[in-house]
């Protein structure tokens, strides 16, 4: 046995000296070359169980443990700093959730991968610089030894987790935890990572304690399926046993928080939105070369494409990150310069500007992808929602928009004694509820909906599913949904747009695109997202 945590238990210490428990009695075992999997909503104590695992969360706040960590017939928990710095870098790593703020941003690439080649391995400098360049290419980026001296800011999100990886991976550990490994990367760049993980583990018979709240994932990669609910682990199996035969009612409410298909089609309407031949591009500046001369080069984000969504349809629009799928909706809410046709009941966009194109702003509403950085920190949140109101409807008493205020927030979930509070108050999900409702208290026929599920738990995520929904059903609203994530796409539309370099290779009914796409790319998505027919 590689790792047997026994009867881990945790609490957190306050400012005033009281203890508040995460962790209660978390047991479970890692056998060499195995894949485990941590599962359940965000709260549950996965990440803390990892953390303790490596003995992090001391170091950053106080905390109070008991129980056994044995790694290799050793406790964690009572070796020396000494001995536990050379396990996390030699025989334990860990590839964190967001590598943007895990990757120092004043040090390049090949310094962070030369760092534990250097202390752990005892490489020269110049070794280490070749076994990082190698590392990289390991990993699947190109150009490896140039990237060395890239800094995070310069790579894509694909590209930094695999770096993350690379870092992980550069002492050969026998134990690999990865936390969220994939969380809001494409369908394509995760099963990029996976098939990476899986190669890498197959390679050196590395143990992977995975965490994730990504079911599909799960039941695709997992070996043991753990899950946890308010710090305990409330059920285990095998993975087959508890995606087939699970034992535990909150196990079955995760699974069936999995989106299915849309039931209905719904019948051709009038268009709202009319898009002809539209395109949008970017101009990236180089440097001059000769006089007059310069190295700029042309982006197309948005190649002359052509829809119609019918009134009270939802028309899904996927595609790898760099597609076009947010800037066709920026275009069409006349956000970023556009060339084309745009009509909204039968008026005519682009022939407007300012002062005559800001009355229709309260019929075509938006959703951002992050509702964190889209609310200001800085208002409550009753004045968040009623911001729309004060600009579209001046007219209006404070009675009247703060009653507006508070049956919206009932709409979308939300309790009236919610209002009074700032947005750093709530979760992920509950702030995207509170973006949706500053959307619809202005009652808009059209709502772009940009990745607004993007690193929800699957159980916000089938909330936020139901109340698109019921909303559409209600007021008849029309929804032009981005997204990377095929199983929420499915849930929810009517109409697929699949975008490949700003162009659309295929479009349809959605029952048809997913029970037979037609091009080898809309193959490789869903083939990617674990979407079947």
């Amino acid at each position: 046995m590689l790792l047997k945590v026994d009867k881990l238990n945790s609490w957190f210490t306050s400012e005033e000296g009281s203890y508040n428990q995460t962790l209660c009695d978390v047991s479970f075992s890692i056998e060499k070359g195995e894949t485990v999997a941590l599962v359940g909503e965000s709260g549950s104590g996965k990440t803390v169980t990892a953390l303790s695992i490596f003995r992090l969360i001391e170091e950053i706040t106080p905390i109070k443990q008991s129980g056994s960590v044995i790694f290799e017939n050793q406790d964690v928990f009572k070796i020396g700093r000494e001995k536990l710095r050379s396990l996390r870098g030699n025989s334990m790593a860990m590839i964190f959730q967001e590598p943007m703020t895990s990757l120092n941003p004043v040090y390049s690439i090949g310094d962070q991968l030369v760092e534990p080649l250097l202390q752990h391995r005892g490489m020269s400098r110049e070794e280490a610089t070749s076994e990082a360049a190698a590392l990289l290419s390991r990993t699947g980026i190109s150009e490896a030894e140039k990237r060395l001296n890239s800094y995070p800011h310069q790579l894509s999100g694909g590209q930094r987790q695999r770096v993350m990886i690379a870092m992980a991976i550069a002492c050969r550990p026998k134990l690999l935890v990865a936390d969220e490994p994939t969380t809001a990367l494409d369908v394509t760049v995760q099963l990029q990572i996976l098939e990476l993980l899986k190669s890498l583990q197959q390679e050196f018979n590395m143990a992977i304690l995975l965490i994730t709240h990504n079911l599909p994932l799960v039941r695709s990669v997992a070996d043991t399926v753990h899950i946890m609910r308010n710090g305990r682990i409330i059920e285990s199996g095998s993975a087959s046993d508890i995606f087939t035969s699970p034992g535990q009612p909150y196990t079955r409410k995760l699974l069936q928080s999995i989106p299915s298909s849309r039931s209905a089609v719904k019948k051709n309407g009038n268009p709202l939105i009319s898009i002809e031949q539209l395109r949008c591009q970017f101009t990236l500046r180089g440097k001059r070369k000769r006089l007059f001369l310069k190295n700029d080069k042309i982006i197309h984000a948005v190649d002359n494409v052509s829809l119609k969504i019918p009134q009270g349809s939802t028309c899904g629009v996927v595609g790898e990150s760099g597609s076009g799928k947010t800037t066709l909706g920026m275009a069409i809410l006349r956000l970023v310069k556009s060339t084309g046709k745009i009509e909204f009941a039968g008026l005519q966009l682009n022939s407007l500007k300012g002062k005559a194109l800001r009355p229709l702003r309260k019929q075509i509403q938006v959703v951002f992808q992050d509702p964190f950085s889209s609310l200001s920190p800085r208002l409550t949140i009753e004045e968040i929602v009623a911001e729309g109101l004060q600009v579209h409807a001046p007219e209006i008493t404070s009675k009247e928009r703060r009653d507006k205020v508070l049956k919206t927030l009932a709409e979308v979930g939300l309790e009236p004694e919610m209002a009074s509070r700032y947005p750093h108050e709530f979760s992920g999900g509950q702030r995207q509820r509170i973006a949706i409702a500053r959307s619809l208290i202005l009652r808009p026929q059209f709502l772009v909906l940009d990745e607004p599920t993007s690193a929800l738990d699957m159980t916000i995520q089938a909330q936020i599913i139901e109340l698109l929904a019921s909303l559409q059903q209600k007021y008849n609203m029309t929804y032009l949904f981005i997204s990377h994530d095929l199983l929420v796409v499915r849930a929810l539309a009517d109409y697929i747009l699949v975008m490949q370099q700003g162009r659309v290779i295929e479009a349809g009914p959605a029952g048809e695109i997913f029970s037979s796409p037609r091009q080898v790319y809309t193959k490789m998505l869903f083939e990617a997202a674990y979407v079947t027919s």
